[in-house]
C-alpha cells in the first residue's frame, strides 16, 4: 500500500500544475497533476503535503484544506492512499522541480491537458464548495478509468471526457 499526498496551489483562477516529463519509470509521465509525493516515516497527511510542496516547489504553505482522500486502484501498480489538499497561501521564492516543470494553468483550461481521468473529477470535487471533504475511489484498468465511487457510491460517468458527479 502506498501513502501519498497530492496538493493543488491555488492563484486567483489558476492551479499550480507539474508535467510529468523528468522521472524515469514514472507511472505518471507526460501527465499534469498538482505537486506531491509518497509519505516518510511518521508524517501525517499535511507533514507529508508541507514537505513535498515545499521540496518540489520552493513554496513554504501557509493556509491549506484537506479536501478529500483518494484510493486509487490499479491494474498495474499497487494500491495507494491519496491525501488531496488545495492551497491558497504560501511564502517563499519558486525553484525548477526535479520530476517535471511547473506551470500555472487556468482552471478553465485544465481539461485540455493529458492527465489521469480521475483527476478531472476529482477537480470538479476540489471547485464546489457543496463538497467540503470527499473520498473517492478511482478503479484503473492500465490508464484506463473503469469504475469510480464517490463516498461508497457507484458512479456513473456521462461521457468519456468530461465527468460530473451524479
Amino acid at each position: 500500500m502506498n501513502y501519498t499526498s497530492l496538493c493543488y496551489l491555488e492563484r486567483g483562477d489558476s492551479y499550480l500544475m507539474l508535467h510529468r516529463v523528468k522521472k524515469q519509470n514514472d507511472i505518471n509521465k507526460d501527465k499534469w497533476l498538482g505537486v506531491g509525493g509518497h509519505f516518510e516515516n511518521g508524517e501525517s497527511p499535511e507533514d507529508c503535503m508541507k514537505r513535498e510542496v515545499l521540496e518540489e516547489t520552493g513554496f513554504t504553505v501557509t493556509k491549506w484544506r484537506y479536501r478529500g482522500i483518494i484510493t486509487f486502484v490499479n491494474t498495474v501498480c499497487e494500491c495507494e492512499y491519496m491525501h488531496l489538499f488545495t492551497c491558497s497561501e504560501w511564502k517563499g521564492n519558486p525553484k525548477p522541480c526535479d520530476e517535471g516543470e511547473l506551470e500555472w494553468i487556468k482552471k478553465a483550461e485544465l481539461k485540455k491537458f493529458p492527465m489521469w481521468e480521475g483527476d478531472m473529477i476529482f477537480l470538479d470535487l476540489i471547485s464546489s464548495e457543496s463538497t467540503p471533504f470527499f473520498s473517492l475511489k478511482l478503479i484503473y484498468d492500465n490508464e484506463k478509468l473503469i469504475s469510480y465511487e464517490l463516498d461508497g457510491r457507484e458512479q456513473k460517468p456521462i461521457n468519456d471526457k468530461a465527468h460530473k458527479v451524479i
